[in-house]
């Protein structure tokens, strides 16, 4: 019926099988040690208020069935309360100073506590083996001045003349940047809890205005992990932030737990999570509402690949919700050093431009392979575009050139991006306005495969359609009530597919060798 995710200090994180992606519609009661604590429709809850290196048993009934699982919550050595060493939690005063003072006092296996209050702050850089634990109604509200926010150097050259020490990071380049609010840089086993709030306080400044341009350094995420390894975290709130919200970047083995992440929905570049050159990367139980796309999953630009190589693999997101972003679940563009064995399962994909989103060009290079990636058990509803697979995206400043944009087949080299397995199962589309499936790949570097199996697909009436063009490229038309469109493939698998209200009444496939088609219907 449930299972344990995650033991922390204060808190525990579980996920119930619902059998329905997100949340269940037959509420469940939690129990801790015989007492009702709650009840609840989520999948993913966290129940905090544990003591450190304390026995706890866990009940769950639900619907007539009931199941206990027995756990002890991990040791802490100290709390350290940032008032303590001067935090005012005012909202006025800076705090920064005294919290890092905690921070680096903080000993292994320590906890650093702030509580209720409102603590403006400039960015602050985390240690490794430590919990910062933000209390309930605590808050770290960022500073509004950038002139206050330290610069990351985006590659520094190594005393040996040969090696480069990178720190800094801005679309997939190493350029200088502002620290985040939260950064942690070669950090290990570090944990982050709520039930606090990460507020970058964007609105409040100037961090929006002129996104694109440097002044002084590009602009922070809120967090961001540089070559860190096993981190954790758990309940919290994080918005309003001045970039990409969530940015874990050359790391390993990392579990993002029950979050919240809200942004604008005109802020800029304010994408929700965008794991970056990352390898075993657990996202669940996170509703996401941002101003551009609400996952972006990366891998850098050509200068990374080259240089410093690290393929994205072994991402596994599931009973999240995403909301109102340019995209659900994104891969690429910075994807030069590929990304393989994505699996994303029992989401909600909630009013999102595009809900699973590829998106890829010339120039990434032979080490761009994109490849096992799986969406299942999803259900989509107002989604404008739910399928898109882009190898022409014009980002970057050559993106509407000859090499990018031209749709006829060139020489396949050491700057040809690959597209492999795509596979959507046991997935359902409500109220689509442009088109179902819009697919394209390369002339001379067709997508491997697209499987779809077991998806139904329903449009909204003609007159209440937002046509659209799906696939952000040079000359591609706009769509409306469009069903499945796929040109350039290698294979395509089509296998009980029921589509609804669309313009057409068969799949509009182009220059695919070989097309496996059975129980495709058209209402």
């Amino acid at each position: 019926m449930f299972t344990v995710i995650d033991i922390f200090n204060r808190s525990v994180t579980i996920e119930v099988d619902s059998g329905e992606p997100y949340k269940s519609e037959i509420p469940y009661d939690v129990f801790l040690n015989g007492e009702k604590v709650f009840t609840r429709h989520h999948n993913v809850v966290t129940l905090t208020g544990l003591e450190p290196d304390t026995e706890y048993v866990i009940r769950v009934e639900r619907n007539g069935a009931s199941e206990e699982i027995s756990i002890r919550t991990k040791q802490e050595s100290v709390l350290l309360n940032v008032r303590d060493f001067g935090a005012k939690g005012d909202g006025v005063t800076p705090d920064a100073a005294a919290i890092q003072a905690a921070i680096m006092a903080c000993p292994e296996n320590g906890t650093v506590y702030v509580p209720a209050g409102t603590y403006y702050t400039t960015p602050l850089f985390l240690k490794s083996c430590m919990t910062l634990w933000l209390g309930k109604d605590a808050v770290l509200l960022g500073d509004t001045d950038r002139t206050h926010y330290p610069i990351l150097p985006g590659m520094t050259r190594c005393t040996d003349e040969e090696s480069e020490y990178n720190l800094g990071s801005w679309e997939g380049n190493p350029l200088n940047s502002f620290a985040s609010l939260i950064t942690a840089i070669d950090a290990h086993d570090l944990d982050i809890i709520g039930p606090g709030t990460l507020d970058g306080n964007a609105k409040s400044s100037d961090w929006w205005v002129d996104a694109k341009k440097k002044r002084i350094a590009f602009r922070p995420n809120m967090i961001f992990l540089c070559r860190c390894n096993n981190v954790r975290v758990q309940n919290i709130k994080v918005q309003n932030s001045p970039c990409w919200t969530v940015h874990p970047y050359y790391s390993d083995h990392l579990h993002f737990l029950n979050l919240e992440i809200t942004n604008p929905y005109n802020s800029p570049n304010t994408d929700g999570f965008d794991p970056e050159s990352c390898e075993d990367v657990l996202l669940v139980g996170t509703k996401i509402s941002v101003g551009d796309d609400c996952i972006a999953i990366k891998s850098g630009k050509y200068y990374m690949s080259m240089y410093h190589f690290k393929r994205t693999r072994q991402i596994e997101i599931r009973n999240c919700r995403f909301e109102r972003g340019h995209g659900s679940v994104t891969v690429g563009s910075e994807v030069a050093g590929g990304v393989e064995n994505v699996h994303v399962s029992k989401c909600l994909f909630d009013e999102t431009d595009r809900g699973v989103r590829l998106k890829t060009r010339r120039g990434r290079g032979e080490r761009s392979r994109l490849t096992d990636l799986v969406f299942e058990d999803i259900r989509m509803n107002r989604v404008l575009m739910p399928v898109t697979v882009n190898m022409f995206y014009f980002c970057d400043p050559d993106g509407h050139s000859a090499f990018v944009q031209d749709q006829n087949e060139r020489p396949v080299d050491e700057l040809t991006p690959y597209v492999g397995d795509i596979v959507i199962r046991n997935v359902s589309c409500t109220d689509i306005s442009a088109s179902f499936v819009c697919a394209l790949g390369l002339p001379e570097q067709p997508i491997e495969k697209i499987e779809l199996h077991n998806v139904t697909a329903s449009f909204l009436p003609e007159g209440e359609r937002t046509p659209c063009v799906p696939l952000m490229m040079d000359d591609f038309p706009e769509m409306s009530g469009k069903g499945v469109f796929i040109k350039n493939a290698k294979e395509v698998i089509l296998e009980n597919v029921k589509i609804t209200g669309s313009e057409d009444t068969e799949a509009d496939i182009q220059n695919v060798n070989n097309v496996n088609i059975t129980g495709l219907s058209y209402e």
